[in-house]
């Protein structure tokens, strides 16, 4: 491969590295658990925007239950972020005919 087409494929991946990351601040996901008692809502960069827990599980005699909870809403809005960024990078990486592994998700 020529080195400049080199340069100018590099140049092209940054570029499109900089819109995944604007379009990661646009994107959001909804975790639940508890059959939709509580549920956590995180952003592209992995803040955390809202939580909403239902009264029926806000016991004090049981705040493990309630932390499970949390956790899992949590760790469901976790994997679901990770999905959507692996959709877009191999997206990015299909352009550039690279393969997914090489962007580093």
């Amino acid at each position: 491969m020529n080195p400049m087409d080199m340069i100018k494929n590099l140049q092209g991946m940054q570029s499109k590295m900089q819109d995944m990351q604007s379009k990661l601040n646009n994107v959001t996901a909804e975790g639940e658990s508890g059959g939709g008692m509580v549920k956590v809502v995180l952003t592209g960069q992995y803040s955390v925007t809202d939580v909403k827990i239902a009264k029926e599980v806000i016991n004090p005699e049981d705040p493990q239950l309630l932390e499970d909870l949390v956790l899992s809403a949590f760790t469901d809005a976790s994997n679901k972020i990770k999905a959507k960024i692996q959709e877009e990078a191999s997206s990015i990486a299909g352009e550039m005919n690279l393969p997914p592994e090489m962007m580093g998700f």
